[in-house]
Order: structure tokens, then C-alpha cells, then sequence
């Protein structure tokens, strides 16, 4: 916690109070986040960060974080309502990363990992080349060290500030994830809300396992774009963590309390028992 405190820059004093997006109770600040920022009252999984996430996850108050030296730039000078370098600048003040995924890597339970994890406060977690970039290393670095790899998605997409750099990112991040299958590395991958576009197109659906959080939004277009494309009224649930298991899309769903008992069995009965091999 106290390395967490140095690396992610300290962000804006949180309220006291929030309101549940599902059940509208009022909450206090301190007990949610003692319950993993899950509503006592409905089960609502609220957006967690990446600082939150690797705190959650990993046993160490002081994991390794990988990979920071590989910065975001503006390679094609792009501008909107305000120039990229603008937003990025903006991101990394009020989110205190660097970039929209960051690479940890430490022990679950005594069982080493390594965590891809993605923050969509990070202007919409949205994956550019230094996103592409990270995850392709944390796959080298798998292979390197032997550890499996967990990425746990939140995105909007590829990162449209960086053209067609950023689709060349979901290539990128396939191959990588091949690489991990040819030397048999057990890759996880944790789909959060919302996990959309370019992400759920490449490494957020190339699993050995895919979890899923529940009521999470997963799919590649949005709902709405979807019924206006087709004319139709899409079915009730369409695009949540639930819809996709009863369709056999993912593998479970899984709560956030639930969520760290599940990856350590996995990593144990998947890989650290030797039982059984990921197949390449």
C-alpha cells in the first residue's frame, strides 16, 4: 500500500459519500471500499482503478511494477477540441499513471503472477501503442520467468488519437499471447465493465480462461450502435457477463470477493500442480 501510495501520484481527496449507480443507496466511502467497492445492498461492482486492482490482487505491499519507461507520445499530431498531447497531459494528472494499463508483478496467495491491468479513468482505458506495448513485454516477461499471466480488461477501444497505430496494437497483443501458448504459459484474462471494441477483439478474449465480473458490459460495438445498424431490438441482458456465459462466450462469472480464491485455484490446479498443460 505504501509503495501504491508513492508510484500512483495522489489524486484528488475522494467524498465521504457515494451513490450506488444500480440501487441509488447512499453509501459510505470507507465500508465500500472495505468491501472491495461492491454494494452491500445490490451487489453493484463499481469501476475500480488500477492502483485498486493491484492492491486487491496481489499479496505485496511493494510489487514490481514493469515497464514504466515506455511513455505515451503523439505520433500524429492529432487534434480535436484540444490536441492529444492535452488529453494525455490531463489523464496523467488526474488519474496519477502514465499510461492506461499498468504491468505488476508479485505473488496471489503465495502464487506468482504477473497482472496486466487496464484503468478506464484513463481516458476510457482506450488502447494506444503504449498500452500494445506493455502487454507484448508482460507477455515476453511471462515467458522469461515462467509466471502466468492475468490481464484484467476495462476499456472503451482503441485509442482513436493514434489512428491506425493503435489497431495495429491488437495484432501486437495477439502475437504475444501466442507466444505465451507456444511455451505454455497459462494466460487469464478478467473481463471488467466495460470491456468493448479493439481490447474485447484481441487479448480480452483470447484466454485460457476468461472470467468475467458480474453485469459487466463486454462485447465489440455498443448496444445502441448495434439496434441501429441491424433495426432490431436487441434481447434483454444482451451484451452482460451473464448473457455471454449462457451463450458459452466466457468461462464464469465471478464475484469481486470471490474473485482472488478463484485465480489462486486456477494457478494452482492450471499450472503450479503440473496436472495439466495449456495447449499451445
Amino acid at each position: 500500500m505504501r509503495f501504491l501510495d508513492k508510484f500512483f501520484k495522489k489524486r484528488k481527496e475522494e467524498t465521504l459519500w457515494t451513490k450506488c449507480s444500480n440501487c441509488k443507496s447512499l453509501l459510505y466511502a470507507p465500508d465500500l471500499e472495505k468491501n472491495l467497492k461492491v454494494c452491500p445492498n445490490c451487489g453493484y461492482h463499481f469501476t475500480l482503478s488500477a492502483r485498486e486492482r493491484i492492491k486487491y490482487t496481489l499479496d505485496e505491499e511493494n510489487p514490481e511494477i514493469l515497464f514504466e519507461e515506455i511513455l505515451p507520445t503523439d505520433p500524429i499530431n492529432f487534434k480535436d477540441t484540444k490536441s492529444y498531447k492535452d488529453r494525455l497531459k490531463k489523464a496523467q494528472e488526474e488519474t496519477g499513471l502514465s499510461e492506461a494499463i499498468v504491468i505488476a508483478e508479485g505473488h496471489i496467495k503465495g502464487k506468482k503472477a504477473i497482472l496486466a491491468v487496464m484503468d478506464f479513468n484513463f481516458i476510457g482505458g482506450s488502447m494506444g501503442s503504449v498500452v500494445g506495448e506493455r502487454f507484448f513485454r508482460a507477455c515476453e516477461r511471462a515467458i522469461e520467468t515462467k509466471t502466468p499471466l492475468i490481464a484484467f480488461s476495462a476499456s472503451g477501444g482503441a485509442r482513436m488519437q493514434e489512428g491506425i497505430l493503435s489497431l495495429m496494437q491488437m495484432a501486437k497483443t495477439t502475437f504475444g499471447i501466442g507466444l505465451l501458448k507456444k511455451n505454455n504459459i497459462l494466460y487469464i484474462s478478467v473481463l471488467t465493465n466495460p470491456t468493448m471494441g479493439g481490447v474485447s477483439a484481441s487479448f480480452a478474449f483470447l484466454g485460457d480462461i476468461i472470467i468475467a465480473e458480474p453485469k459487466a458490459l463486454i462485447g465489440f460495438a455498443g448496444p445502441r450502435v448495434i439496434e441501429q445498424t441491424i433495426k432490431q431490438k436487441l434481447p434483454e441482458g444482451f451484451q452482460t457477463a451473464e448473457f455471454l456465459l449462457e451463450k458459452g462466450q466466457i468461462d464464469m462469472v465471478v464475484s469481486r470477493k470471490d474473485m482472488k480464491d478463484t485465480l489462486v485455484y486456477l494457478l494452482e490446479t492450471l499450472y503450479y500442480s503440473k496436472r495439466c498443460t495449456i495447449s499451445s
